[in-house]
């Protein structure tokens, strides 16, 4: 079972993401916005990052116009940020356009 992080980690974790910041709602979800070519591209990526997502058990949230994707990563579980959410973080970065890497 995850357990929920504190802030000291939560900050280094996200220190090691590019373009991740911590949700300006109020909870405990770190986001990140991704720029594409066009609308195909855009939902090919959210495909594969919902294969990815799945393959893990670990569902983002996200939203798309267009040619961009914002995604939000929790894990409502614990009630707010673990360990798999910087996982997850890192294997989407990982398939990224390059400019959002």
């Amino acid at each position: 079972m995850p357990h929920k992080l504190s802030g000291p980690a939560i900050n280094e974790h996200l220190h090691e993401l590019h373009g991740w910041t911590l949700s300006e709602e109020d909870r405990d979800a770190i986001r990140k916005t991704f720029h594409f070519e066009d609308f195909n591209a855009a939902f090919g990526f959210i495909v594969r990052v919902a294969l990815m997502a799945e393959a893990m058990n670990h569902h983002p949230e996200w939203f798309n116009v267009y040619n961009r994707v914002e995604i939000t990563l929790s894990s409502h579980d614990v009630g707010g940020l673990s360990e798999r959410d910087f996982k997850l973080a890192r294997a989407i970065d990982e398939i990224a356009p390059p400019q959002d890497r």
